[in-house]
């Protein structure tokens, strides 16, 4: 094996082993301070509206169909369901859409 492959997977295992090893080593102590607290707490929404708002412009190549989706999850999510019954809701009112109009 080459000298340069290992250099490769050492750099590699470094750079992924660095975000993982920060927060274990920033956040020993029990409490978070408030303000961090409320941006940990909204991260998975960022992220899963970050994955599936694409998504939502391109379903089934039908745009309707996704904006139903979207306003399914965003009404879900007003009344403060947590995330799975928010993607449990929209698929089910999408599911039963596609069966109504196919």
């Amino acid at each position: 094996m080459n000298s340069t492959y290992i250099w490769i997977i050492l750099g590699m295992a470094i750079v992924t082993y660095i975000p993982r090893m920060l927060p274990l080593v920033a956040f020993q102590t029990d409490s978070i301070p408030p303000f961090l607290r409320g941006v940990l707490k909204n991260v998975p929404y960022a992220i899963l509206g970050a994955l599936i708002f694409p998504g939502i412009l391109v379903f089934n190549e039908n745009l309707w169909m996704g904006i139903v989706g979207a306003l399914t999850a965003f009404v879900a999510a007003y009344f403060g369901a947590s995330l799975i019954v928010i993607v449990i809701c929209s698929v089910g009112v999408l599911c039963t859409l596609s069966l109504l109009f196919a």
